[in-house]
């Protein structure tokens, strides 16, 4: 049987304090700290989370791996297209490897010329799941094994699933193969494990599927929610853990008095009350018996890199006698799972150990890509409706108008086929909460530019 701990008091959404984590932020930047405040990436652990025994021990090769997410979240860079390689996880380089004649999986991607992980990149056949921020500043194209080869160089992948939007998606779906789940999600960022570091969000781990992952015959084999699968080669045999719970998507996380102060070192202490509070997700199988951590690889910088400069010693490291060895295992042999988590009770449910996230400062979207069509948004602050006033005459070629809440949400749309007339009035849903709101007109050709717009009391 499972036991629920950690209940705890939520004096304010927006400025609760804690010892440990300081003044808690009363906004956010979506490249930063991504997707809808519902996301499974922002939901802290709830007091009612049900913790069962993972059963992870020490690891029986290399100490502490990391798993390198790409991201390129630089909107105004040049543009250029992702182009499919077949190399996939076998032997063959993968830049040495481009599909003939050329196949396009993305077009006008922004990309720094300056940008290369190729050659540089750790190990002989890296994940490299990565997320590439489009010209809009709000869509990811998401793809995994991706290379960008050399400086200036072709940017190369092979497998896409669905763009996801950083402002108002649920951030599960992404180029993780073994789970299907997010790129960037989860993601330990540039900044974090930092002295005084904080991580306001769930993490990404892989594990040893042989070793301890399950393989059960419910409907879901070898995954649980949110995973959306599991390894292809996935079976009873490749997937060989004993805790039933212990699935590809799993959410780990230390039980609320995992004493801390135990560790020994300050990036192990930080990465404990991310996992006491918002967990970690299981998304890839390592394939060897080790753990890893997913860590970001960018224009900006490497996590590793920071890490090495900031602390003294590699975050990857094959010494089970350093201290950071050992905190690591220390801390991945006591995970628990949470094993009621689900869509409706993300984190185990129940009051949230941190605030949630808090809104985005929309400021970044303000003139990304302005229509050419400039407008007047009155009255504002509005009741019930607002008018548009087009003053270029009939508007041409809008797709849509968005209404945005601060939290990232949707919270209603109008088509562009509605918005016929030089003055165009829209009427708001009648169970729109009064607050702050952004009003985003987009045109066919997926530029935006937007007003924030207040709504009071009806």
């Amino acid at each position: 049987m499972g036991m629920k701990k950690g209940k705890a008091l939520l004096f304010s959404l927006l400025f609760i304090v804690d010892l440990a984590y300081g003044q808690f932020p009363t906004s956010r930047v979506a490249t930063d700290w991504p997707f809808a405040q519902s996301s499974i990436w922002n939901m802290p652990i709830g007091a009612d989370a049900i913790y069962l025994p993972a059963g992870i021990g020490a690891p029986g090769a290399w100490s502490v791996t990391v798993d390198e997410d790409i991201l390129v979240l630089v909107p105004d860079a040049p543009v250029q297209d992702i182009v499919k390689h077949d190399a996939g996880w076998s032997d063959r380089l993968r830049c040495e490897s481009i599909v003939e004649p050329r196949e396009v999986l993305a077009t006008d991607v922004p990309i720094p010329p300056s940008f290369s992980t190729d050659p540089g990149y750790n190990g002989l056949r890296p994940n490299h799941s990565a997320a590439l921020l489009k010209a809009d500043g709000r869509t990811i194209v998401q793809t995994q094994p991706f290379h960008i080869c050399g400086t200036g160089g072709s940017a190369v992948s092979q497998f896409r699933p669905p763009d996801e939007d950083i402002y108002s998606g649920d951030g599960i779906r992404g180029a993780h193969g073994g789970s299907g789940m997010s790129s960037i999600g989860g993601t330990i960022r540039l900044g974090e494990l930092l002295p005084n570091g904080v991580i306001r969000h769930a993490l990404k781990v892989n594990l040893y599927a042989q070793k301890y992952l399950a393989f059960n015959t419910d409907g879901t084999p070898g995954y649980r929610w949110p995973a959306i699968r599991a390894d292809g080669y996935a079976n009873a045999d490749t997937y060989g853990g004993a805790v039933p719970a212990l699935e590809m998507g799993a959410l780990l996380a230390l039980l609320p008095d995992f004493n801390i102060e135990q560790l020994q070192t300050a990036p192990a202490k930080i990465l404990a009350r991310a996992f006491i509070d918002y967990g970690a997700y299981v998304v890839d199988d390592t394939a060897w018996d080790v753990f890893a951590l997913a860590t970001e690889w960018s224009p900006e910088g490497r996590v590793t890199d920071e890490f090495k400069e900031t602390w003294g010693y590699d975050m990857e490291t094959n010494d089970e006698e350093h201290p950071w060895a050992e905190d690591m295992t220390l801390l991945f042999s006591a995970l628990q799972v949470v094993d009621n988590n689900s869509p409706a009770a993300i984190g185990g449910g129940g009051v949230p150990r941190q605030a949630l996230a808090p809104p985005f400062d929309l400021t970044a979207l303000d003139g990304t890509l302005p229509l050419s069509l400039q407008l007047d948004v009155f009255p504002n602050p509005a009741k019930d409706r607002v008018k548009l006033r087009f003053l270029s005459g009939e508007p041409v070629g809008i797709r849509e108008i968005i209404l945005w809440d601060m939290a990232g949400s949707a919270r209603q749309t109008w088509s562009g086929g509605s918005i016929k007339s030089e003055i165009t009035e829209l009427s708001f849903a009648a169970n729109l909460a009064a607050g702050l709101y952004y009003l985003e007109i987009r045109d066919v050709a997926g530029r935006s530019r937007g007003e924030k717009l207040v709504i009071s009391s009806k």
